[in-house]
């Protein structure tokens, strides 16, 4: 039978979600929480991986287990044995061919950018005070939806068959003292969102323009786009399935 877990992690002391070599990784902690209290080797399929310092709001992951599992019972348990940077919401039984990576319709990030310095959002958001032109963002940012090829914003020497993603909403919008990007895809490059806010604050800078943009997805080369912003103002806020 098969399980869909929905979580959330707070990525500051993990390189990640996928495991990795001599570090901690979200994955490996749920693993062994799973395998500890089920009894039984259990391996998770994550919806999509994080990078190291990323956090996420609503994560899904999937497993297999010979029996029916008491949700309710399961998530308590599960909430109290892990670390409390890791909550668990809800556990779904879902049928045997459900995936929760290539069955996600579509997925939200959110990118958050404090203006004021705040010691209590060091780890959870970007601090940058210099001013930028936000609705010079919020123009190049409806840019990235009239197109497809997002080469330009993936990591290099990256393992994938294409770099085409349908972006379905981009914005900026300003709360208090931060700025929140919200873009929601079909499917994300590695680095994509980080290198695209990096480029977006070029503009917003008045460092490139508009046109440049274009030329700069037109070219597919990663080098032309903007730096990558830190990974700690990066969060997974949704993902989305036709049967849940």
């Amino acid at each position: 039978m098969r399980y869909f877990i929905q979580f959330a992690y707070n990525g500051t002391h993990y390189h990640g979600w996928q495991i990795q070599p001599n570090a901690s990784s979200v994955q490996e902690t749920l693993n062994k929480a799973l395998s500890v209290l089920l009894n039984s080797r259990i391996i998770l399929m994550g919806a999509g991986r994080t990078d190291t310092g990323v956090h996420a709001e609503e994560m899904y992951a999937h497993f297999d287990y010979d029996s029916d599992i008491d949700s309710k019972t399961l998530i308590h348990k599960l909430n109290s044995y892990l670390p409390k940077d890791i909550a668990i919401f809800n556990l779904i039984k879902v049928h045997d061919d459900a995936h929760c990576r290539f069955d996600a319709t579509k997925r939200t990030y959110e990118y958050h950018i404090n203006t004021v310095k705040n010691p209590f959002l060091q780890e959870l958001s970007w601090y940058f005070n210099q001013k930028l032109d936000v609705a010079l963002m919020n123009e190049a940012a409806k840019i990235l939806l009239q197109h497809t090829d997002f080469q330009c914003f993936s990591k290099v020497h990256t393992d994938v068959n294409t770099f085409d993603c349908t972006i379905f909403e981009a914005y900026w919008k300003v709360e208090n003292n931060k700025l929140i990007f919200t873009i929601s895809a079909n499917r994300f490059l590695r680095n994509m969102v980080r290198a695209i806010v990096g480029t977006l604050v070029n503009i917003g800078l008045h460092k490139i323009t508009l046109a440049d943009l274009e030329n700069i997805i037109a070219s597919k080369n990663r080098e032309k786009a903007g730096f990558s912003v830190p990974a700690h103002g990066l969060y997974l806020t949704k993902i989305y399935y036709d049967y849940l």
